[in-house]
């Protein structure tokens, strides 16, 4: 493990910089996010632990855990370590990180692999990398630009990926060309989703959502959709965590189909006479 450093991060997005102080957030300027009334924000992870901000774990099932930032900071994702008998993968990566979270994450079997679903979720990726002797961090090529602090631990993959022996990673692109899920094997022997912002469980039991901007309220096209749903057809998956702490408990590949046709008849207007 590899000491901590005082990196730049937006307090918006919580994303790492290279920069110390730049103009503006790209990730948060961007139509999917945006930049507060007040203006750009920038912060340090030693601003933040002096605030009091740490890392809170809980167990979701065997094997799963839920790492969150406390109190939350930037869009305030939930991030999973899954374990497996060749080591752990991080999915979604924490804004913060800090010495107790270190030893917190090392007493469950540490960090082998890291896969951010997409820009908005890369949190202070390097940093974590850096305190598991430079794990590598594995982001979507399509989504390569997008990266704010370059370092020799990002990798960048196409379609597939498969960091460990029991995980992989799959692009569905959508909300980000390059937004990919994770698929886990829970120690139960089911396959189990990580689906990032790419396909979002909702209130309504039984349902998720896709979307171009979650808050802004930006749809995707049916055609995308469809697309989305495809590009999980050939997965074996029940259950699916979200990233702000959702979960489909069971059913979950056929609650992706039928919720992928249900929101593509909508944007199609083929439930117009119902408005």
């Amino acid at each position: 493990m590899s000491a901590l450093t005082n990196v730049t991060i937006c307090r918006t997005c919580g994303v790492e910089s290279d920069a110390l102080s730049p103009q503006l957030c790209p990730i948060c300027a961007d139509e999917r996010q945006w930049v507060p009334d007040d203006g750009q924000e920038w912060t340090t992870r030693e601003e933040l632990a002096a605030e009091g901000h740490g890392i809170s774990i809980e167990e979701r099932e065997p094997g799963l855990f839920a790492l969150r930032v406390e109190p939350k900071l930037g869009i305030g994702q939930t991030c999973y370590l899954a374990q497996t008998a060749a080591g752990n993968l991080l999915f979604d990566v924490p804004a913060f990180i800090d010495d107790e979270a270190v030893a917190a994450v090392a007493e469950l079997g540490g960090v082998d692999a890291i896969v951010p679903s997409h820009p908005h979720m890369f949190g202070v990726q390097l940093e974590w990398s850096a305190a598991f002797a430079g794990a590598p961090v594995l982001i979507c090529r399509a989504d390569a630009d997008w990266v704010q602090r370059e370092g020799n631990a990002i990798w960048h993959f196409y379609h597939e990926a498969r960091p460990l022996p029991g995980v992989s990673v799959h692009r569905t692109g959508g909300h980000f060309p390059g937004s990919v899920v994770a698929l886990w094997t829970g120690r139960d022997g089911t396959g189990v989703m990580l689906s990032g912002d790419s396909i979002g469980p909702v209130a309504r039991s039984g349902r998720v959502t896709f979307m171009r901007s979650f808050p802004n309220y930006l749809p995707l096209s049916a055609n995308v959709v469809r697309r989305i749903a495809a590009s999980v057809a050939d997965l074996d998956f029940d259950r699916m965590y979200g990233n702000f702490g959702q979960q489909i408990s069971s059913g979950a590949f056929d609650v992706v189909q039928s919720s992928a046709e249900r929101y593509a008849e909508w944007v199609s207007g083929e439930h117009d006479d119902l408005t």
